[in-house]
C-alpha cells in the first residue's frame, strides 16, 4: 500500500475544529473544518459513505478518536 504524506492543516484550525454537518432538507453530510468566527465549514467534502469521514482525517494526518 502506497504510503500518502499528509496535507498540512490549515492556518488557524486543529483537529478539534473539524465537524459534520447534515442538510436539513436533504440529509446530506458534509464534513469540514469549523469557524466559530463566521460559523462556517471551510475545506469541507461530501460525505457519502463512513469512509469518507476516515479518508479525510487521513487526509490531514490526525487520529481520530
Amino acid at each position: 500500500m502506497k504510503k500518502i504524506k499528509p496535507l498540512p492543516i490549515p492556518e488557524g484550525f486543529s483537529g478539534k475544529d473539524i465537524r459534520i454537518e447534515s442538510s436539513i432538507c436533504t440529509g446530506e453530510k458534509t464534513i469540514g473544518f469549523y469557524s466559530a468566527a463566521d460559523k462556517k465549514l471551510h475545506f469541507a467534502e461530501l460525505v457519502s459513505e463512513d469512509a469518507d469521514i476516515e479518508r479525510f482525517y487521513l487526509k490531514y494526518g490526525i487520529v481520530r478518536k
